[in-house]
């Protein structure tokens, strides 16, 4: 019985496609004011005040710490999109060379683990709530034996197939950073704070559906990008990052917790 061993991912595949969404929406409401627009107003120009990056103006900050960010070889993000009607959270490590691995939390409590050693194989580990929303319609029965087949083992697949690349939406570390727009303005520095323990400045936008983007910016060694928090809006949440240049931890399972997918 294909149920048995492999949960149906459809639901899955549009929820992960959803939360590409939400986040795609939080890096670009960090810079959706005057995107169009390339380089600083005029009364930005005029401005030049002191602290951290001396005389450049918010928005000048914020393109100088996209830029950064793009050149990331590797980093983990940290996602928590608060939308009332799919939430999300996701807290994943990822490089350039194919690698991710983490958790996804889809709903209210539906959590997956995830290994992606390269570009060929992916494991997914899914708790029971997990487990069980993929066959609810089948009835109790169905439930208890997709629980009993798969609880606690990895779901090995091709990183190529369709569902598994619902899964993979947010393991590409290059298509993340496509979501970094330079060029937008009325960005405002904001105070000195820190992050985790790092230096920072924040910067603020408000947008133009009620939301307000904050971006913090590592205001010591290279200007990455440390968080953006989304207040209002549709799609209000946080997006952070840290971990850059670190290796990413993904490792194959041991073979005898892994069920091949048919």
């Amino acid at each position: 019985m294909r149920a048995l061993t492999r949960p149906r991912t459809h639901r899955t595949t549009r929820t992960t496609r959803s939360a590409r969404t939400a986040v795609a929406a939080l890096l670009c409401a960090a810079v959706a004011v005057g995107a169009a627009a390339c380089g600083p107003s005029a009364d930005e120009a005029k401005a030049k005040p002191a602290g951290p990056f001396g005389e450049l103006t918010g928005s000048q900050v914020v393109d100088k710490a996209f830029a950064a960010t793009k050149t990331a070889k590797s980093l983990t993000v940290d996602v928590d999109v608060r939308s009332p009607v799919e939430p999300m959270k996701a807290y994943l490590s990822l490089d350039t060379g194919g690698k991710c691995a983490g958790t996804l939390t889809m709903g209210a409590a539906n959590t997956a683990e995830l290994i992606k050693v390269d570009d060929k194989n992916v494991y997914l580990r899914f708790d029971e709530a997990f487990l069980r929303e993929q066959v609810e319609e089948e009835g109790p029965e169905a439930q208890d034996a997709m629980v009993k087949e798969l609880k606690g083992r990895w779901l090995k697949s091709s990183a190529s197939e369709a569902d598994s690349d619902g899964m993979l939406a947010l393991c590409d570390l290059d298509e993340l950073l496509d979501g970094f727009e330079q060029g937008a303005t009325d960005i405002e520095k904001g105070a000195e704070t820190t992050v985790d323990g790092q230096p920072a400045l924040a910067l603020t936008e408000p947008g133009d559906a009620g939301e307000t983007s904050t971006v913090y910016v590592a205001t010591e060694g290279t200007p990455y990008i440390l968080k953006i928090v989304t207040k209002g809006g549709e799609e209000p949440g946080t997006i952070a990052f840290s971990h850059y240049g670190k290796p990413v931890d993904a490792k194959a399972p041991a073979a005898k917790d892994v069920v091949a997918a048919d």
